[in-house]
């Protein structure tokens, strides 16, 4: 299993840079992967839907899809787009410390 240096941490991460235990997450990694995926500042709405999927994570031991994203945070598929363009339940999984959502290319 190959390692990430993040915020300073090491971190277990998969080949596609997912990490692959939770549990080695903190807010300053989201930070930092946030900025990998091209999001400079993570505001209130981004931390409701990390927050989210790390409850979920928690419960059912896999990062959300992006229907139980938009139904569990009331946030609309456009405004999650907005939040994380171009593959919102991939980007946020990966900056939740979480695996890669089921279904995801």
């Amino acid at each position: 299993m190959a390692t990430k240096t993040i915020s300073g941490k090491t971190v277990q991460v998969n080949d596609e840079g997912f990490m692959t235990n939770p549990a080695e997450w903190d807010k300053d990694i989201a930070v930092e992967l946030a900025k990998e995926e091209g999001i400079a500042e993570l505001t209130d709405a981004h931390w409701k839907v990390i927050d989210y999927c790390r409850a979920e994570g928690a419960k059912s031991g896999k990062a959300p899809t992006l229907r139980q994203i938009t139904t569990g945070t009331g946030i609309s598929t456009k405004e999650l787009f907005g939040l994380y363009p171009k593959g919102p339940a991939k980007k946020v999984a990966r900056i939740s410390g979480l695996g890669k959502p089921e279904g995801c290319v």
